[in-house]
């Protein structure tokens, strides 16, 4: 009687794929885990994306398709299907951000209508009943995103966004400094506070739900305190 025996590198590659595939997918599961990948990927690549879209804005907006192609890879396979969802929409807040910060940057009345970029197919999915957890990390990104342009308007920092945009590097720490003066007046402290007490509640609010799509939407909502901050940061340093 014959019998078959897997080899052991067959053996080795299945096992590795069922722990890569059963991982994935049980940190899916994780509620917590879906906010800090929210939060990881609305904060971290605007650090990347930055420096890459100033000096090589084709190049960066190119980069589009690779993370097109990776959600929807991704997307495919039932182990990472949530992973790919997140991914999927990540790539719109990708490609608004290559667009304008690549060759609009000195037009701040362009910024969110670019940035909403990607608002028809959310629209499309959602009347379709797909990607959900994209969809609403998209909108929460897109949210946070408006209350930040939304206190440039009310503080009156536009006219320093088009200066800051159009100097070079070695020219911006009176523009800062500026700037910064103006955020400090007890307009722009009281802006600053009810701006930052509605991101918290609409970021915090969802986390009470125990669907994934509201985390993602609650982490993308409050990382924007914390890219916010971290500018504010820059721009007092300067």
């Amino acid at each position: 009687m014959s019998s078959y025996t897997p080899s052991n590198s067959s053996y080795s590659n299945s096992l590795k794929k069922l722990t890569f595939e059963t991982w994935a997918q049980q940190w899916a599961d994780k509620r917590w885990v879906i906010f800090l990948a929210a939060v990881f990927l609305v904060s971290v690549p605007v650090f990347f994306e930055a420096p890459l879209v100033r000096l090589f804005p084709g190049l960066s907006l190119a980069l589009t398709g690779g993370w097109l192609g990776l959600s929807l890879f991704l997307g495919s396979r039932p182990a990472t299907q949530r992973w790919g969802d997140l991914l999927f929409g990540f790539t719109w807040t990708w490609m608004a951000g290559s667009i304008y910060w690549g060759w609009f940057r000195w037009e701040p009345l362009l910024h969110l209508p670019i940035e909403a970029i990607g608002l028809p197919l959310v629209v499309v999915g959602f009347a379709k009943g797909w990607g959900k957890l994209g969809h609403w990390f998209y909108l929460g990104s897109l949210f946070g995103t408006a209350m930040t342009d939304l206190y440039f308007y009310l503080v009156d920092l536009i006219p320093h966004w088009r200066r800051l945009m159009l100097v070079e590097p070695n020219l911006t720490q009176p523009i800062f400094q500026s700037a910064v003066a103006q955020m400090q007046t007890p307009s722009g402290m009281s802006w600053a506070i009810v701006l930052v007490v509605i991101l918290l509640t609409v970021g915090s609010v969802p986390l009470l739900s125990r669907q994934l799509h509201w985390w993602a939407f609650g982490g993308a909502v409050l990382s924007t305190l914390l890219v916010d901050g971290l500018f504010w940061l820059v721009a007092t340093a300067a």
